[in-house]
């Protein structure tokens, strides 16, 4: 009941906007941002780590294809959609400041894209899945197009092409391994259950293609290295809401995705072809901070910050191990905290000054001390600052990386080195020194900016003083994901 409430409450409440006034628009919004944050807190609190697959709904849909409208929540399931429902009242909340032609249009499609979000996390049918990971698709790409900024046609094509490019492969997977669910089934099942059962009875050289074609969907939507020339012009033009939405959730999308449908699909190919994906994502790594440390625009700056980290959290994902998935996880509410921050910290500097150019910033901190003191935590959080959130899961991730290969490991312990040159240098050049004709007037926080910034603060310190709360929710749905690859894998 549960699940399927998460599902349809943001999706009706983004309908019903249109029957409001633009002036009541985005009150409205919040307002079933808000209660759908307290529907998910109230599942949070009435999980059970143990129990398995909790809250779920299974009613046939399709019986000639045999598919079912089935969806339910373990522990990665519940932390992503709480991360979710936490973070899109925030972004809501966030545009308060901010005026948008056709205003209602605007916070309908934030609702409507939070629906398919948490479809993607909660879909325990294949199909379901690629309806709930096609809608998503949607939504951000008229924010983009519609309220993006110069080129923005031009760019979101790109983003809309490459993104629907991959989910053709990952179509092709789907459909292919239904068909392989009819050897034991005389209609055939979208069941990620029996998508499990025929996945690993399906030989080495099936397995590959699979994998590959899994692999491009989720790497283009994370992104990884190659897969990434989308990602900083998106996150660059995109109006601040859109970009929070892109890089704090939709990302993670991606992440989820190898955990659930790759992992326990094809166990032998990730042991044959998993090394490439963390030395594509290594790669990443190094590549995007390199690139971050040269950009001149603030937004670009924090779109390959975000590219660095996430290749990192794919690294750990791709080691298939405890902690690597346990990493990646909490890594996962991390980033999505600290990047949605960051790129808030982006919207108010802009909106202050009319400019992301580095160059011409300085000195706001003795204009706004609190704006900066709220600044610096969460910049130390991205870079693994012990204490923080990103340190519990960058140290796990570097364990997992660390346990595949040594010299992979030093080579993906430069992002920490790499984070703290170009964040400290970025916060030196924009908040120290004296106030120039941009800054001198440059305002402290409103009340709404403070409501922003206090739970992610509250966050960052939770997750990085006391993370035992988010590992133990998640720690048994790793284990028998863990266990059940490796047996399979041990009996062949």
């Amino acid at each position: 009941m549960e699940t399927g409430l998460l599902i349809l409450l943001p999706l009706l409440a983004g309908l019903v906007i249109y029957v409001l006034d633009d002036s009541k628009a985005k009150i409205f919004a919040l307002g079933a941002a808000i209660l759908e944050f307290v529907i998910s807190l109230i599942t949070f609190l009435r999980f059970s780590p143990e129990g398995g697959i909790q809250f779920d709904i299974n009613v046939r849909w399709i019986k000639s294809m045999g598919i079912y409208f089935n969806v339910g929540m373990d522990g990665i399931s519940l932390l992503l959609v709480m991360l979710t429902t936490f973070l899109v009242p925030l972004i809501i909340l966030s545009t308060f400041r901010h005026t948008y032609t056709k205003t209602k249009l605007f916070y309908s499609l934030i609702l409507i894209m939070q629906s398919a979000l948490v479809g993607v996390f909660v879909a325990r049918d294949a199909f379901l899945f690629y309806v709930f990971w096609e809608l998503a698709l949607i939504p951000i790409y008229f924010i983009c197009l519609l309220w993006g900024g110069q080129e923005r046609m031009r760019i979101t094509f790109k983003f809309f092409i490459y993104t629907l490019a991959g989910s053709l492969f990952m179509l092709l997977a789907i459909i292919y391994l239904y068909l392989q669910t009819k050897n034991f089934s005389t209609t055939g099942s979208f069941s990620i259950d029996a998508f499990y059962e025929a996945g690993q009875q399906l030989s080495r050289n099936e397995q590959a293609w699979i994998f590959w074609a899994f692999f491009l969907a989720f790497a283009i939507k994370m992104p990884v290295f190659p897969f990434h020339t989308w990602q900083p012009d998106t996150y660059t033009i995109s109006p601040s809401a859109g970009t929070m939405l892109l890089s704090g959730i939709m990302l993670k999308m991606g992440i989820y995705g190898v955990i659930r449908w790759m992992l326990p699909v094809v166990p032998d190919a990730i042991i044959t072809w998993g090394e490439i994906a963390i030395y594509l994502s290594v790669a990443g790594i190094v590549y995007a901070s390199i690139i971050a440390i040269l950009q001149k625009d603030i937004k670009r700056l924090i779109a390959y910050v975000s590219i660095a980290h996430v290749g990192l959290i794919a690294a750990g994902v791709f080691t298939n191990s405890v902690e690597g998935l346990q990493g990646s996880v909490i890594q996962m509410l991390s980033h999505g905290i600290n990047v949605v921050g960051l790129f808030f910290i982006i919207d108010i500097i802009s909106d202050r000054t009319k400019t992301n150019e580095i160059s011409s910033l300085g000195g706001i901190r003795n204009e706004a001390p609190l704006f900066a003191m709220f600044c610096i935590i969460i910049l130390l959080s991205s870079v693994a600052l012990p204490l923080t959130s990103g340190f519990v899961g960058e140290l796990m991730l570097l364990v997992s990386v660390f346990k595949f290969n040594i010299y992979v490991a030093a080579i993906a312990g430069l992002t920490i080195i790499f984070g703290a040159v170009y964040m400290l240098n970025s916060y030196q050049k924009i908040m120290l020194g004296e106030p120039n004709i941009i800054t001198s007037n440059f305002k402290d926080l409103f009340l709404t900016e403070k409501i922003v910034f206090i739970p992610i603060i509250i966050l960052i310190f939770w997750i990085g003083l006391y993370p035992k709360t988010f590992l133990d929710i998640s720690e048994p749905s790793v284990q028998a994901l863990i266990k059940s690859t490796t047996e399979i894998s041990n009996l062949k």
